[in-house]
């Protein structure tokens, strides 16, 4: 995995596991790798893959069984995409729009560009 400067690589890893979540690689329910494990996998300290399990169980998407390890929350997907959605809003659309702003975009262009990456990438859904 590749680390981005903009981001504690905790949070980067959070995305990581998030992400394995939504794609449904880590089913409700299911274990996932030890912080040791995942540590290794991602050439980071155990300590860092701590820090971001301790966030996750924060956000109710992974929980702890004692003595087994860690586990994805039974609504973790729902979870994640709160989380994700909140996160953008706040966070990555400001900046969407003031580079809108600065550039001189229309709200039109931009719907216009939308409807064509989604019809484009998900052609199925359409």
């Amino acid at each position: 995995m590749e680390f981005k400067d903009k981001q504690s690589i905790y949070l980067q890893i959070a995305d990581y596991i998030c992400e394995q979540i939504l794609l449904g690689k880590w089913p409700p329910n299911e274990r996932i790798p030890s912080v040791r494990d995942l540590g290794g996998m991602l050439e980071v300290n155990p300590n860092t893959v701590m820090r971001t399990y301790d966030f996750l169980q924060n956000k109710e998407i992974i929980f702890n069984k004692r003595g087994i390890g860690y586990s994805v929350s039974e609504d973790a997907q729902e979870r994640v995409l709160a989380y994700k959605k909140e996160h953008f809003l706040e966070f990555e659309l400001p900046e969407v729009f003031k580079t809108l702003y600065l550039l001189n975009i229309s709200l039109e262009e931009l719907q216009a560009r939308y409807n064509h990456f989604v019809t484009d990438t998900f052609p199925v859904n359409n």
